[in-house]
């Protein structure tokens, strides 16, 4: 349930114009589903189950968006060049592995919630079913806990120290609230192997209590993401991590070596619109040629000969 908190400068949210405001973007809509992940927790203890279970599903859609956004968003940043993964590990584990896992265990969240939400609908219960749904709501906790943990695996070597504070500001709760869902479901799973329970009675009370708790840490820290993405574009100066173990002069040699064809593309357009640029002036000019003979024949004035002038006196 964790979105991607990184500090390195190959990030690409969107054209160049626009990234700013897709970043932002990204940051909002993760802070506007972690409330409706606490509204859908708050419906399950006031009795709405129903509807407590649609509010979660809308959120876990929302989370998975936003995390597949970080993924592109980051890959971009490198030009989606896969083999720099194997040069700089923090980029395949964290870059990379974060927003992968934590949207692979969103979607088993909502595949196992929207099982019980279809066998609350009929109004029967399918044993295997409902075992697997229970199944799911620990392993989908257990990756965003993983992920977690991936998440905090960062290295700071460029950036200072107020940069990393925003950063653990991020983290931390993020990393809490992972631990909490992982512990409701855990407490779910060994409630309902002691009694035999069928529907919406498969969530526990526990489990309601740790995933609203749960979800106002994640609250807060998609709250102080949203704070630290203000920061970082605000900052001037502000120094981010590069790519490490040879991935940067990689990317940077392969970036340059597409230089001479843009170079190319970018002088043929200036020859172009200079060419167009200067045909009025040849137009011109060509009337000025024609114009000029016209005077010659019909001037009177007799140009000096003086050599010719020569010649005949001395005859």
């Amino acid at each position: 349930m964790v979105k991607l908190a990184s500090a390195r400068e190959m990030r690409l949210y969107g054209p160049r114009l626009t990234g700013n405001r897709f970043e932002y973007i990204n940051a909002g809509l993760y802070l506007f589903a972690t409330i409706l992940l606490a509204g859908g927790f708050v419906a399950q203890i006031s009795k709405e189950q129903l509807s407590g279970l649609v509010l979660l599903q809308i959120a876990l859609a929302v989370i998975v968006v936003v995390n597949v956004h970080d993924l592109l968003a980051h890959l971009a940043g490198i030009d989606y060049r896969f083999l720099l993964l194997g040069f700089d590990p923090q980029l395949a584990l964290v870059e990379f592995a974060v927003p992968v896992v934590h949207s692979v265990g969103t979607i088993l969240n909502f595949i196992a919630i929207l099982f019980l939400f279809t066998q609350a609908e009929k109004g029967y219960g399918s044993h295997k079913m409902e075992k697997q749904a229970v199944s799911l709501l620990i392993a989908g906790p257990a990756l965003w806990l993983l992920g977690s943990i991936h998440n905090s695996c960062q290295i700071y070597e460029r950036a200072d120290g107020h940069v990393q504070i925003l950063q653990e500001s991020v983290n931390i709760p993020f990393l809490l609230g992972s631990l909490l869902f992982l512990v409701g479901s855990l407490l779910n799973w060994r409630e309902q192997s002691r009694y035999a329970h069928h529907g919406l009675k498969l969530l526990s009370e526990d489990w309601m209590l740790f995933g609203l708790f749960g979800s106002l840490l994640l609250f807060i820290g998609g709250l102080m993401n949203v704070v630290k993405v203000f920061k970082m574009q605000q900052m001037s100066g502000l120094r981010l991590e590069k790519l490490r173990g040879g991935a940067q002069d990689r990317l940077i040699q392969e970036r340059e070596g597409q230089m001479p064809l843009l170079i190319e593309e970018q002088r043929r357009r200036r020859q172009s619109s200079g060419e167009e640029g200067q045909m009025p002036l040849l137009v011109e000019e060509q009337s000025r040629r024609k114009k000029a003979p016209v005077k010659e024949t019909t001037s009177t004035t007799i140009a000096p000969t003086p050599y010719k002038d020569v010649l005949v006196g001395q005859a």
